[in-house]
C-alpha cells in the first residue's frame, strides 16, 4: 500500500452511491486501502433508468468493468426526438455500429441499481475496501498529516484523506465550498419502471425516444436486457421537495401533459405510482479540494439530467482521481489539486450545457419551430460532430 504521512490509514470515502463506489474501486486498484462510509442502512441505489454514453465506457475499460456494465444493459439502436403535439419525427441519431466506430465505445442504457451493483460487487471482491453502513459524516478536521471524520453517532474515524461523494446535498462540500443549498431549476421529473409485458405492444420501442413538448418532455426506453421499460416525464413546476424519491402527484402530471399525443398519454396511463424529484444543480466551481479533502461526482459538480451525464462524470472522476493519487501517493493534497484541475472545465461545461439542453427540449411556439427546423436538417454525422466534445472525451 502507498505510504506517506498517515499512509497506514485508509482513504475515507463519504457516500456509497455510484460515485463513491466507483472511486473506492478505482483507488483500491492503485494499492490504497479504502473505507467507504454510507449513511443509510444498506448499499443500494434508488431510481430507475440511466443512460451510459460512450465516455463512461472509456473510463470503465481501464477499471476492468466495461463488460460487467454491459452484461445487463440495453443497447438501443438509436435516439430520436419527436414533437409531443404533432407526433412528427424531429431527428434520429443512430447509436449502433456507426456511433461505436466514431466514439470507440457503445451507447447503452441501464437501471441505476444495475450500475450501482457492478461497482458494489467490484468493491466487495477487493480486500483493500471496507464497506460500512449507518455511517453518516457530520464533520471532519484536516490535521495536516491525516483527516479525522466525526460521524453523527459521535464516532471518530481517521484516514489519510477524505473524498466527499455524498451527493447534491453534500456535507463535505458545505465545509469546503460553503455555497449553501443547490439551485432549484423549476423542473420536476416523474419516473416509473414497467415490466415489458405491461407496455402495449404497439408502443414498445427499442430506441431511446424523447417526446418534446411545450415546457415538458417525456422519455422512454428499455432496461435490463429489455425486460423492463423506463419512463421519465419532466415538466416545469415551482414545487420543491428535497431528495430523489418522493411520491408524485398524478393530477399535477396530467395537467402538464394535457393535449399531447395519444402515444404519450397512453403510456402515462399505464403508471399507477410515480416517484418524483425536483431537478437541481449548482454553479460550476474551480476549487473543490482543500488539503487532504476533495469532492467527486454530484458533490463536486451536480448537473441537470438533460445530457444524462451524472453517473458518467462521476465515473470519469473516479478514474482520474485514482490516476493522480498513484502519481503522487506521498502528496495527496497535490494529487487532489491535479485531479480537480484536470476535471473542472469538462465538468463545468456539462453543467452549463445540460441547462441549455433543458431549455432546448422544452421549447414552445416559435422557439420549438426553430429547434425542429434546425435538428431535422442534421445528418447523423452532424449529430456526432455536435456531441464529440462529450462522448469523445
Amino acid at each position: 500500500m502507498p505510504k506517506g504521512n498517515g499512509g497506514s490509514l485508509p482513504i475515507l470515502i463519504a457516500g456509497g452511491g455510484i460515485g463513491g463506489l466507483a472511486a473506492a474501486h478505482a483507488i483500491a486498484r492503485k494499492g490504497f486501502s479504502v473505507r467507504v462510509l454510507e449513511q443509510t442502512g444498506e448499499f443500494r441505489e434508488i431510481g430507475a433508468g440511466i443512460q451510459l454514453g460512450p465516455n463512461i465506457f472509456r473510463a470503465l475499460e481501464p477499471l476492468g468493468l466495461r463488460d460487467a456494465m454491459l452484461a445487463d444493459a440495453w443497447r438501443p439502436g438509436g435516439m430520436e426526438m419527436r414533437c409531443a403535439l404533432s407526433g412528427e419525427l424531429v431527428t434520429r441519431i443512430p447509436l449502433g455500429e456507426e456511433a461505436e466506430r466514431r466514439f470507440g465505445h457503445p451507447y447503452a442504457v441501464t437501471h441505476r441499481a444495475d450500475i450501482h451493483g457492478v461497482f458494489l460487487r467490484a468493491c466487495q471482491g477487493n480486500n483493500r475496501i471496507a464497506l460500512e453502513t449507518g455511517a453518516r459524516v457530520a464533520s471532519f478536521v484536516d490535521r495536516a498529516d491525516r483527516v479525522t471524520v466525526t460521524l453523527e453517532s459521535g464516532e471518530e474515524i481517521e484516514g489519510q484523506a477524505l473524498v466527499g461523494c455524498d451527493g447534491m446535498w453534500s456535507r463535505v462540500r458545505e465545509e469546503i465550498v460553503g455555497d449553501g443549498a443547490p439551485r432549484v431549476s423549476g423542473h420536476i421529473a416523474y419516473r416509473a419502471v414497467l415490466k415489458r409485458e405491461d407496455v402495449p405492444k404497439d408502443l414498445w420501442r427499442p430506441d431511446v425516444v424523447l417526446w418534446a413538448g411545450p415546457r415538458t418532455h417525456f422519455v422512454h426506453y428499455p432496461l435490463r436486457r429489455g425486460e423492463l421499460y423506463n419512463l421519465v416525464a419532466v415538466f416545469h413546476s415551482s414545487r420543491y421537495a428535497e431528495g430523489w424519491n418522493s411520491e408524485g402527484d398524478a393530477a399535477e402530471l396530467w395537467a402538464h401533459f394535457k393535449g399531447q399525443r395519444p402515444e404519450v398519454l397512453r403510456m402515462l396511463e399505464r403508471i399507477e405510482t410515480w416517484r418524483m424529484w425536483v431537478l437541481c444543480d449548482r454553479e460550476p466551481i474551480k476549487d473543490w479540494s482543500r488539503g487532504r479533502t476533495t469532492l467527486l461526482g454530484d458533490a463536486a459538480h451536480p448537473m441537470l439530467q438533460y445530457l444524462a451525464q451524472g453517473a458518467c462524470m462521476a465515473t470519469e472522476d473516479a478514474y482520474c482521481i485514482a490516476e493522480e493519487m498513484a502519481k503522487t501517493p506521498e502528496d495527496l493534497p497535490a494529487a487532489f489539486r491535479a485531479y480537480q484541475n484536470a476535471r473542472y472545465l469538462r465538468a463545468g461545461r456539462v453543467q452549463i450545457m445540460a441547462r441549455v439542453y433543458g431549455e432546448f427540449y422544452h421549447a414552445r411556439g416559435v422557439a420549438a419551430e426553430l429547434r425542429n427546423q434546425m435538428l431535422s436538417a442534421r445528418t447523423p454525422q452532424d449529430s456526432y460532430d455536435g456531441i464529440a466534445w462529450l462522448y469523445g472525451g
